[in-house]
């Protein structure tokens, strides 16, 4: 599993995916049975620290607990060679990767927050507009696959002929971003925040992303707080604030 599978798995449970995504997510489910066993496994380690976890000294304690645990059993080579002998072999295997997911969750809750943990756009999904039909399959292609390059390519192409299309200008600025091309970006995302578009909000929380990426927390701080409770992406913007302001 890629640690952006279990930043997947948190929006997911969260309900912080829109219904396209979300729906990529269910057909994944039931056609991929390893993301299915690993989602199982983070689900229920999340329920058990809700439930079990309350704040941050009952963490650190559950941490140092984790620790000596795992120094007992590397130390102790003797007892754990008996303990092997009654117990299945796939035990060890799921208590390895439950031991991997609680550890990536408690991780994510005191590092500090960086961009990839963040930048899930989903799966997009172009309307088709009549001669663009073969350019914006090949740009949503693109764009879904995380080829990013080609993506500023194609949606630079449908600009030339659609050049106020606020949905095409949201998706090249994304992929400025990815490409680290930032200022271009920005300019984009400051353009769409300044229309009446469902995109403004979407725009703003983006442009909060790539100036994290930038590492530059202040800016990011500033856009976060803008962003109105009624937007989708608020709740993920508070997250994000809470980490880092």
């Amino acid at each position: 599993m890629q640690n952006q599978d279990y930043i997947l798995f948190e929006d997911y449970l969260s309900g912080n995916l829109d219904p396209e995504s979300v729906q990529a997510f269910q057909n994944r489910l039931e056609t991929d049975l390893v993301f299915k066993e690993a989602f199982q496994i983070y689900k229920d380690a999340s329920q058990f620290l809700e439930n079990h976890l309350k704040n941050a000294e009952q963490t650190e304690a559950f941490k140092s607990q984790l620790e000596k645990v795992s120094s007992n059993y590397f130390k102790d080579s003797v007892q754990a060679t008996s303990i092997k002998k009654r117990i299945n072999p796939w035990f060890y295997s799921i208590a390895a990767a439950a031991v991997l997911v609680i550890g990536f969750f408690i991780g994510q809750q005191f590092s500090n927050p960086v961009y990839k943990d963040y930048a899930n756009y989903g799966t997009i999904s172009l309307t088709v507009r009549g001669n663009q039909d073969a350019i914006l399959h090949k740009a949503e292609t693109a764009f879904n696959n995380h080829n990013y390059k080609d993506a500023e390519t194609y949606f630079s192409e449908l600009l030339e002929s659609d050049s106020t299309n606020i949905e095409f200008q949201l998706y090249k600025a994304v992929s400025l971003v990815e490409l680290n091309h930032f200022n271009k970006a920005e300019t984009l995302f400051n353009e769409i925040m300044e229309t009446p578009s469902v995109y403004k909000n979407k725009a703003m929380w983006y442009l909060a992303l790539s100036k994290l990426k930038q590492k530059n927390e202040a800016a990011c701080i500033s856009i976060l707080k803008r962003i109105p409770e009624d937007a989708e992406d608020y709740q993920q913007a508070q997250k994000l604030l809470n980490k880092i302001d």
